[in-house]
C-alpha cells in the first residue's frame, strides 16, 4: 500500500507542475511557440510598424519565446520586458474588453500611454478604436479574471 501511495502522491505532483506550466503559458498568447506570431515586440515602440523578429535573435521570457529584427531590439526587450510586451498577454484587446481571450493579428496595433495593444484584425481594431479608454478599462477589470481561462 505503501508504493501505491507514493505513486499516487507522484502522479499527483505531476500533474499539479503540468497544469501550473500551462497556465503560465497561457497568459502570454503564442501561436507555433512564438509570441506575437514572431513579430519583434520593440518595433511598434522604435519604428512605428510591426516588423518580423528573426529566428536567430529570440528570448524567452513569461513562458514565450519572443523574436526580434535586431541585437538592439533584444537588448531593449531584456532592459525592460513589461514595456515592451503587449497588453493582456498579446491576446486580443477588443476580445479582453468583451470577456474572453481571442487570437491577434501583428498587423492591428495600436500604442496608447506608451502601452501597445493588438488585436484579432483591422476591422476589429476600428470597432476598438471608436472608445478605446473604455474598452481598455474594460480589458483592464476583465483581464485578471480572463487569463486563468485555458
Amino acid at each position: 500500500m505503501n508504493k501505491y501511495l507514493k505513486r499516487v502522491s507522484l502522479s499527483i505532483v505531476l500533474l499539479l507542475l503540468i497544469f501550473t506550466s500551462y497556465a503560465q503559458k497561457a497568459e502570454v498568447f503564442s501561436q507555433k511557440d512564438k509570441a506575437i506570431k514572431g513579430y519583434d515586440p520593440v518595433a511598434y515602440f522604435t519604428d512605428s510598424k510591426p516588423v518580423m523578429g528573426k529566428d536567430d535573435i529570440k528570448f524567452s521570457y513569461a513562458g514565450a519565446n519572443w523574436y526580434f529584427s535586431s541585437q538592439k531590439s533584444l537588448e531593449l526587450f531584456k532592459s525592460n520586458p513589461t514595456k515592451y510586451m503587449p497588453q493582456y498577454g498579446g491576446y486580443c484587446a477588443f476580445g479582453l474588453a468583451e470577456g474572453y481571450k481571442a487570437p491577434i493579428s501583428p498587423e492591428a496595433w495600436t500604442i496608447v500611454d506608451d502601452k501597445l495593444y493588438l488585436n484579432y484584425n483591422k476591422k476589429v481594431q476600428a470597432d476598438w478604436n471608436t472608445d478605446q479608454a473604455e474598452m481598455i478599462k474594460k480589458a483592464d477589470k476583465n483581464w485578471p479574471t480572463v487569463k486563468k481561462e485555458k
